[in-house]
């Protein structure tokens, strides 16, 4: 079966915009293939820094004719229906339509609509233009006298189309000039001159030898494996780093591994600075010695040509640089460690948090509040909790997390070590952030627990005070990052801690700040822990039906409690409880719908006739209470086991009792049997909420 070959061959296409680009491509010419009626295997992109190419593979020939019935209206209906078919079928008049007759419903019209196959290169050089047009690049230009927009310049266009047999054809079309061929160009410097191509395997290999590596994967794997060798012939290990790779992966279409140094005498400032500053400034890698764990002064550098002199002069430039970037380096460290952090917190002031909420400096003295009041719930020392809460924003102010703020709370934690402060305080600088991604640690250490969760809180309880809240897709503050991260912080340290009475301290320090607070955040935490659970393989409805009882913010227990439940639902006394629960429940819906009026009460013994209903009622006494004395225990599972004993008296009453009796009391009585049923499963969850 034939094969598609496209290149979209331009100047530098941004690294951050290559993987996605592909993807559009293939999603848009396979999706416009697919809607004119051709089939295809399969289908790869690729990107390079100046080309986006895509392989078709397995494409039908060209589509099928087709032939569509569409009804239209009666005979004799009004002009403008008349029209409005004949515009839909593509009918030029009423008499290309056929009369057809119904018994029932009469005469009316019928379009017959054939479309014949197409050849899929006609479909190709048809859809294409249209797709380059309007390619959702980020950002996108024109050049020269073109209406052309293109993230780059645009030069030239592949396209060819045939089996493997056979010499391909090159699909026709055009667009601002430029017209499709066979013929593309290699490495800008290392062997620029145009060349002919057939098909992927060919473009392939001669895109090799013109030394262009077109899989961006594979340049990755260069880079990295060379990359590693290098460094382990110094006796040093690469640092590795996914994001720098993938970025410099797009910069290089032939990629070449150097290695250059720097002073030693730079290795004094912190490790995560020299990577940082030679990270951001040049795209190297840096090497670490194995034997000490720090830094060496070796870099990795990568080079998109096959330099005449080994590579020493690109290593020079970059040495220069690094060598420069460092030395500004050390004078934002060697400025910092002038003052200690304490001393910079009245700069927080003027720094604004939020136009709503105020300064860095208040939100600073809400949350060294918070700590105090968190750090008992969590064995924290209160003392501890506060300084660190304090000096817990105070690295911002600081050149060097200025020059680079995703060191905030690393030079944090790095400048209170050496200003004496107590290794917990130090800690929970730079730890109350986290966790910041779910693969990301939560904080241990008990300081680092009461900050971490303050901040969090705070932050939650202040965006919900100014009705800045989540929205579908949108949180640009984060808050359900924030929300996960305590409910990890609570449950991985197996914290009690009631959450409503968190958010009320919260909501009391951001109170007296002026906001209004919002009312519903914990349903959005019930909401986020139903995200967490189920990722764990928890299922939603069992979160909503402990939640719904009254006084469960315990996160630790509920989610204990969801366990057992679900333990006890995959039973069969479990299953068929809940088969019974929910019987009784659609009864007693019906009846209380009547008059409006929640059926209640205990049942009256006097009343109770049959043995069934005798046994239900002291089964629901007896259950009652050992699930109210395993529920004072905690002991989860015992309450299940409370329950269980619940479900043969039940399947007993269904099977041998007439709810809805003709005697009025009778019929009131064992509806109150069932009310209790509800009210006995309540005590564990609200079985209501549960689906099945």
């Amino acid at each position: 079966m034939p094969d598609l070959l496209l290149e979209l061959f331009s100047e530098e296409i941004p690294a951050r915009m290559q993987r996605r680009a592909a993807e559009d491509l293939k999603s848009l010419v396979t999706n416009a293939l697919v809607e004119a009626g051709v089939t295809y295997e399969g289908a790869k992109a690729f990107s390079t820094p100046r080309r986006l190419a895509l392989h078709i593979a397995g494409l039908t020939a060209g589509s099928k004719p087709t032939r569509e019935e569409r009804k239209g209206p009666r005979v004799g209906s009004p002009e403008k229906a008349l029209e409005g078919f004949l515009r839909g079928a593509g009918l030029a008049s009423i008499d290309e339509a056929q009369v057809v007759s119904d018994p029932k419903k009469g005469d009316f019209y019928v379009a017959v609509i054939e479309k014949p196959g197409r050849s899929t290169p006609d479909i190709i050089a048809e859809v294409m233009p249209g797709i380059i047009r309007g390619f959702p690049w980020p950002k996108s230009m024109r050049w020269g006298g073109g209406q052309l927009r293109w993230v780059r310049p645009l030069h030239s266009i592949v396209a060819t189309f045939g089996p493997e047999t056979e010499e391909p054809e090159v699909v026709p079309f055009e667009i601002d000039g430029i017209v499709s061929s066979n013929t593309t160009r290699g490495h800008r410097f290392l062997a620029p001159d145009a060349f002919e191509v057939r098909r992927l395997e060919d473009y392939a290999d001669k895109l090799e030898k013109a030394k262009v590596v077109l899989d961006a994967d594979r340049r990755k794997d260069i880079i990295v494996n060379d990359a590693r060798n290098r460094a382990m012939a110094l006796g040093l290990e690469l640092v590795e780093d996914e994001g720098l790779l993938e970025e410099v992966a797009g910069l290089v279409e032939w990629p070449v591994v150097l290695v250059g140094s720097f002073d030693e005498a730079f290795l004094e400032l912190p490790d995560e600075v020299i990577r940082l500053t030679i990270r951001a400034n040049q795209k190297c890698f840096v090497l670490r010695d194995p034997t000490t764990g720090r830094l060496s002064n070796r870099f990795v550098a990568v080079s998109n040509i096959v330099a005449s002199d080994g590579g020493a002069t690109i290593i020079a430039g970059n040495e220069k640089v690094i060598r420069a970037r460092l030395s500004d380096a050390r004078f934002f460290w060697e400025t910092d460690l002038k003052a200690p952090l304490e001393s910079r917190l009245p700069k927080l002031d003027s720094v604004v948090f939020h136009e709503k909420l105020g300064t860095q400096g208040a939100r600073v003295n809400r949350l060294e509040a918070l700590a105090r009041e968190i750090a008992p719930l969590v064995g924290a020392d209160v003392e501890k909790a506060a300084r660190a809460a304090r000096l817990a924003k105070a690295d911002l102010p600081t050149q060097m997390v200025y020059e680079f703020p995703e060191l905030q709370g690393q030079m944090g934690r790095t400048y209170a070590e050496l200003q004496g402060e107590d290794a917990s305080v130090a800690r929970a600088i730079e730890e109350h952030y986290k966790p910041q991604g779910p693969s990301d640690e939560v904080p241990a250490d008990p300081v680092a627990v009461a900050v971490a969760l303050a901040d969090k809180l705070d932050l939650l309880t202040g965006f919900w005070a100014i009705d800045e809240k989540p929205t579908g897709s949108k949180d640009p503050f984060a808050l359900r990052r924030a929300a996960l991260g305590v409910i990890r912080i609570v449950l991985e340290n197996g914290l009690r801690l009631r959450l409503s009475d968190l958010l009320a301290s919260a909501n009391a320090a951001m109170a007296e700040a002026g906001g209004e607070l919002g009312q519903d955040l914990l349903s959005f935490f019930a909401d986020r822990l139903k995200v967490h659970l189920r990722e764990q393989g928890a299922r939603h409805d069992l979160i909503d039906a402990v939640f719904a009882l009254e006084g469960q913010d315990d996160l630790l227990m509920v989610v204990r409690r969801v366990e057992a439940l679900g333990a006890f639902l995959a039973t069969e006394d479990g299953a068929n409880l809940l088969a019974g629960t929910k019987r009784g429940a659609n009864i007693l819906r019906a009846e209380e719908k009547k008059d409006g009026t929640a059926i209640s009460g205990a049942p009256h013994a006097d009343h109770l006739a049959e043995p069934a209903e005798i046994a239900l009622a002291a089964a629901i006494d007896t259950a009652r209470a050992e699930i109210r004395d395993a529920l004072s225990r905690e002991d989860f599972a015992g309450a299940m086991t409370a329950l269980a004993g619940l479900r043969a008296p039940v399947d007993r009453f269904f099977d041998d009792i007439l709810v809805n009796a003709e005697d009025a009391d009778l019929r009131l009585n064992r509806l109150r049997l069932l009310a209790e049923i509800r009210e006995a499963t309540r005590e564990v969850a609200d079985f209501s909420k549960i689906a099945g």
